[in-house]
Formats: structure tokens, sequence, C-alpha cells
């Protein structure tokens, strides 16, 4: 399922837009494609690896926060023309605990204008639960605003 969605998004984005999709830090932190429904939401799963954990053996919010963005980011990519992240909130429910295998992220997309996007997240640990949401806004990069004009 991973390569099918994967080569869906890579269909997406334009030749020329210069991305690289997934990016190695998506690939570094063991993510894999889930979910895509067109045009709305993207889905990736990320491992909870010994590795990320704080020293309560919980995961460290940051990794949580990086998962959510290496899942809006190729979203936003699909669903309007090239931007980077300017903002991310992050509201943080319960742990993710040591022996939970996987985090799943779902990315959704709210608004969008010439300007800016604006996506949402929610992060589910493996039983489903809510673990975490966020509210990203990414700015479309001027050069490309200016060609769409």
């Amino acid at each position: 399922m991973q390569k099918d969605i994967l080569s869906q998004l890579l269909g997406l984005i334009p030749k020329d837009s210069g991305m690289e999709l997934p990016p190695k830090v998506f690939l570094d932190m063991g993510g894999t494609f889930i979910g895509y429904e067109e045009g709305k939401s993207l889905t990736a799963r990320f491992p909870n690896k010994n590795k990320y954990m704080n020293p309560f053996r919980l995961m460290q919010g940051g990794i949580i926060t990086a998962a959510i963005d290496n899942t809006i980011s190729p979203l936003s990519y699909i669903v309007a023309p090239p931007s980077i992240t300017k903002e991310i909130r992050t509201t943080y429910k319960r742990p993710v605990k040591e022996s939970d295998v996987f985090i799943d992220v779902v990315a959704t997309l709210v608004e969008k204008s010439l300007s800016e996007i604006i996506l949402k997240a929610e992060v589910l640990n493996e039983k489903g639960k809510l673990v975490a949401t966020a509210v990203a806004k990414a700015a479309i990069l001027r050069n490309v605003r200016k060609q769409l004009v």
C-alpha cells in the first residue's frame, strides 16, 4: 500500500518543483504512508523507536511534532503550490508509552489561499486513542505565488 500511495503522491507533484518526496527525515523516522484521500487527507505511520524516549520512557513531544510535520508537509505539496511550514501548534492529550509500537498521523486540509495553507493533524496511538492534535500554517513560496496571479 505504501508504494501505491507514494506513487500516487509523486504523480501529483510538478516534476520541476525541486521537491524530494518523501523527505530524508521522513525515511529516517521510518515513516510509511498508509492512507490518502484525494485532495483532503494523508495518513502516515511512524514506529515508536527507543531513541525517541524522554527520561520518563515516553515519546518526546518534539518527535511527535516532527511526525506531524512529516505528514502535513507532503499533503500540503499535493493540495497547493509549494510551501514551507511557518507555524505548528501542537496540543498533547496523552503520552506515547514505550510499549506503544507506532503512532499514526492523520493530516487534513482545512483552508488554502494564494498566500497560505492551513492544515490540521490528529495523532493516534496503536489503540486508536488520541495522543495529540495540531494546527499548522504554511506560507506559499512567493516566486510560486507570483506565477499564479
